[in-house]
């Protein structure tokens, strides 16, 4: 039966029952009311009459008593309402006639008395009558009124005792599922087996349910083999990669980072990071200031049997929750770049450098010991052909001798032990040494290089050599491809 239905019929029904109530308790207090009445209208104005009578009687030898007397009796006669009060009154009548004709007859006086009594008698029966049933009709009031209130009552009791119950369990039990599926316990059925508006209702809930728990089973495979994928991609990466959460809890950390660190898979999942840290110093170098955006530096570390050179950087994840404005934080991820083969060919190259530096030097200093044995005068003399050679000699030497010096300085540089001289100069004569340094090799390609300094420049602060090697390096190349 529908929940309206329900309602419908309860309500109503008490509406009805109140109403027969109502209408029964008018009836009674209706009919006890006209009881009342009829006695005060007849039978007390009867004894009225009669007493009115009795007092007249006993002083009939005065002419007022016996009009007195004779308007009640007619008043009597116009009042005759119960079975057999007619014929007292009509024997009173008539003795009264005969009393008026003859007054000093005290028989007639003793039968008129007689007939008064008889009157009074009647009427006396009848108000214990009427009273009876007037007592009667109040006390079948009463029962038919205690019966339907009682009935009314049940009818209300029952409603108070089922109806709340009957819609609150089912809204409780509705909403305590709810809160199942809210907290994704998909499986949650609910069943009031009725076929009713709640039963409507669990019906639909459940095909929610069934399909929520569809989804969430399909989404959860999904979820299971994109998961699989991710972590076999990471682990095939050659670069060590550490998850954490916002926690510190190590979510995932592939093969070659559990390799560097020495651990195994259960030793590091689901560990939290500081504590793991305290026995391994790899872990704890890394994840010091792992939430600072610090820029990426080179670690040495010691793998694979020999050096490693990896250079860490710091991923934070952030998402935006679903009905929010702000991001959070959710974890990072810890990624090392294997730099160590570029570090190999910068060791290389530097050394390279420094070896070949070095190797030129000796060759160099051979040429200009030459050329100083050449300009002695003790081994013979120079024509000006011969010292124009030999000063072309010595200068391109010198230049060469000056480029050795610069391969070394480069080196140093490579390595980070290069030594700046910091001194106040003029930008000017920064300038012009660069130009002085390429004027050989644009003089070669016919490129004339024009020098256009302000003289109000102010001096700067710098290493005056080592700064004129940037242009220098800017100007070869503008020289290089220039036509």
């Amino acid at each position: 039966m529908k929940i309206k239905t329900k309602l419908n019929l309860g309500v109503g029904l008490l509406f009805v029952m109140i109403m027969i109530l109502a209408i029964t308790s008018s009836f009674y207090v209706f009919s006890i009311k006209k009881d009342t009445q009829n006695i005060l209208q007849a039978n007390y104005i009867t004894l009225e009459y009669s007493r009115n009578m009795l007092n007249a009687l006993d002083h009939l030898n005065e002419a007022q008593s016996v009009a007195f007397f004779e308007g009640n009796l007619k008043q009597q006669l116009a009042n005759i309402t119960e079975k057999g009060e007619d014929k007292p009154t009509l024997a009173l009548e008539q003795n009264f006639m005969r009393l008026k004709a003859n007054p000093v007859d005290e028989s007639l006086k003793s039968q008129i008395r007689r007939n008064i009594f008889e009157i009074m008698k009647l009427n006396m029966n009848a108000i214990k009558q009427k009273s009876d049933i007037a007592n009667q009709t109040a006390e079948t009031g009463n029962i038919w009124i205690a019966v339907t209130g009682t009935f009314c009552f049940l009818i209300a009791f029952n409603l108070l005792i089922n109806l709340p119950n009957n819609i609150a369990n089912p809204i409780r039990e509705l909403s305590s599922s709810i809160r199942q599926i809210a907290n994704r316990n998909y499986s949650e059925r609910v069943n009031f087996g009725n076929q009713n508006e709640f039963g409507d209702l669990a019906r639909s809930f459940n095909t929610m349910a069934e399909k929520l728990e569809e989804y969430h089973n399909s989404n959860l495979y999904k979820l299971s083999f994109e998961k699989k994928r991710l972590e076999t991609l990471i682990n095939n990466m050659n670069d060590p990669i550490i998850g954490l959460d916002n926690e510190g809890v190590i979510l995932f950390v592939n093969d070659e980072a559990l390799r560097i660190m020495g651990l195994k898979s259960d030793e590091a999942i689901g560990r939290q990071a500081a504590e793991l840290a305290q026995r391994n110093d790899l872990l704890k170098s890394l994840i010091v200031n792992s939430l600072e955006s610090d820029k990426p530096h080179p670690m040495k570390i010691f793998a694979n049997g020999k050096e490693s050179y990896f250079e860490k950087e710091v991923v934070t994840i952030t998402i935006k929750p679903t009905g929010e404005e702000q991001t959070i934080t959710i974890g990072e991820v810890i990624i090392l770049r294997n730099i160590t083969v570029f570090k190999e060919l910068d060791f290389a190259k530097t050394h390279f450098i420094a070896t070949v530096s070095h190797e030129l030097k000796t060759p160099i200093s051979s040429i200009k010991l030459g050329l100083q044995l050449l300009e002695n005068k003790q081994t013979g003399a120079i024509n000006p052909e011969q010292q124009q050679l030999i000063d072309g000699i010595k200068d391109d030497s010198q230049r060469l001798l000056k480029i050795t010096g610069e391969l070394l300085e480069l080196s140093q540089l490579e390595t980070g032990n290069i030594q700046l001289t910091m001194e106040k100069t003029p930008p000017s004569d920064i300038v012009r040494y660069a130009v002085e340094a390429v004027k050989v090799q644009a003089e070669q390609k016919r490129i004339r290089l024009v020098v256009d300094c302000s003289p109000d420049l102010p001096e700067v602060k710098a290493d005056t050599e080592k700064t004129a090697w940037v242009m220098i390096n800017f100007l070869t190349n503008a020289l290089r491809y220039s036509p």
